[in-house]
């Protein structure tokens, strides 16, 4: 392994299948790599094919909770894996347009995703990493960050029961605390890391910065400034909402991919040492023809689902001086690159899911190329994509739902009362944009108590 990857960055985008995103790459196991009944659903007697011009905004949000996803890969009569993908969103939804049925087998043509299409062109493509879970946000960022969801796959809304979702299992994050090695949760709006009970102790919450700082970090001639590990969360939250999650713009993600590449590399002592991956953390109920294997599990929590089958296939590029342009077929999940930093840097155990995953440590080169792209674009308009307008907020998606459930918790541990009923609590009945200013006050008023522990 390379020793001079000094740096690992991971920008975990939201809800999009591999087919979806990077099925139109060159050479890739994609949109046209397997006969045509690969690539079909059938619902009410009508035959849907996967097809170019996803568009930018979809609505309403296609489901990806493990029943929805149980569904969605199903068998057709003929033993076919992957069928009932349009079925399950059209009776989840009761919906009859065929233009709308048809995003969920729609992707978009190659170029039009302009940043990630050049990094996947420029770099590397990973073209069997499976979400590490058939279910939810939660439980595969879980898994990212810790290798487990100790057996909960389902997503609280409204109030925290703590209870069902305590997650004190160990962390990448504690691993790297353990060998010294620094690290940041670089975040937009809300940190999904505080999911993770360890995240939530003072000596943790200091190390989450906003998005700000990473990018002031990047072009620091010193190179202690930067971390070992930069986690970089989206924005999750409209109106600048980049995460991917549907319905926000996908130019959104984009240009938010485009932005994190361009600060690494106009550092050149920086980008020399650095390893960007640009991943998404589960399909989000569109469709992937590829039917995802079997697995280990990653310890002895099966409360809700056996963890023995991996999730749809999601977009992952790997971008550095040390990555070869291409496509790499290997097996991998969200424990890989657990898995891969415990390798690189001597860390702990973080289960059996990460000690049994495949490495991806063989498509790094031995020594650095020259030619990476100085400079990358981002979609800010293309007439490839649907134009069609964003639909007004009219509710929260069930993820920004149960960010708000978290956001209740970090309120009642900031102050340390079980029982506290805030007044601005009562704004959740006035609307989803008020809902979503409790939500970053709530988070903003914990971190800034929980620094101030760190400080006494």
């Amino acid at each position: 392994m390379p020793p001079n990857v000094e740096h690992v960055v991971l920008l975990l985008l939201e809800n999009r299948s591999f087919d979806h995103i990077l099925g139109d790459c060159p050479n890739v196991e994609g949109v046209n790599s397997s006969p045509l009944p690969a690539h079909e659903n059938s619902f009410r007697g009508k035959t849907y094919r996967q097809e170019p011009g996803a568009g930018r905004f979809v609505v309403p949000d296609p489901h990806h909770e493990l029943e929805h996803v149980m569904v969605q890969l199903a068998f057709d009569e003929n033993g076919a894996p992957n069928r009932r993908f349009v079925e399950d969103y059209g009776t989840s939804y009761q919906i009859s347009n065929d233009e709308v049925l048809k995003e969920i087998m729609r992707y978009h043509q190659f170029g039009s995703l302009k940043a990630l299409h050049q990094l996947a062109s420029e770099f590397t493509v990973c073209d069997h990493w499976h979400a590490s879970v058939p279910g939810p946000t939660w439980t595969n960022r879980l898994f990212a960050m810790s290798g487990t969801s100790l057996g909960r796959v389902a997503m609280p809304e409204g109030y925290f029961p703590s209870d069902l979702h305590w997650y004190d299992q160990p962390t990448i994050f504690d691993r790297l605390n353990e060998a010294k090695r620094t690290w940041r949760v670089y975040y937009h709006d809300f940190p999904l890391s505080f999911l993770l009970a360890h995240q939530r102790e003072p000596q943790n919450v200091h190390c989450h910065r906003r998005i700000s700082e990473f990018y002031s970090d990047a072009a620091a001639q010193d190179p202690d400034v930067f971390p070992s590990f930069a986690f970089i969360e989206p924005a999750y939250f409209p109106p600048n909402a980049n995460d991917d999650h549907p319905p926000h713009d996908v130019f959104g993600g984009d240009m938010l991919i485009a932005s994190v590449y361009n600060a690494l590399r106009r550092n050149s002592e920086l980008w020399s040492k650095t390893l960007l991956i640009v991943l998404f953390d589960e399909h989000g109920g569109f469709y992937d023809h590829v039917e995802p294997p079997g697995c280990v599990a990653p310890d002895y929590h099966h409360e809700e689902y056996s963890f023995l089958q991996l999730g749809v296939r999601v977009p992952a590029v790997l971008a550095s001086p040390w990555i070869r342009k291409g496509v790499c077929p290997s097996l991998f999940d969200h424990t890989s690159l657990l898995r891969y930093l415990s390798d690189l840097w001597g860390l702990g155990y973080l289960g059996e899911r990460a000690q049994n995953a495949k490495t991806f440590a063989e498509i790094l080169l031995p020594s650095p190329r020259s030619d990476t792209p100085p400079l990358i674009t981002s979609s800010t308009s293309s007439s490839v994509l649907s134009a069609r307008a964003p639909a007004p907020l009219v509710s929260l998606t069930g993820n920004q739902k149960s960010i708000l459930a978290l956001s209740h918790l970090l309120e009642v541990e900031a102050n340390e009362d079980p029982n506290i009923v805030v007044a601005r609590s009562r704004q959740l009945l006035s609307g989803p944009q008020a809902q979503i200013d409790v939500a970053c006050d709530r988070v903003e008023g914990f971190i800034e108590k929980q620094i101030t522990k760190v400080h006494v």
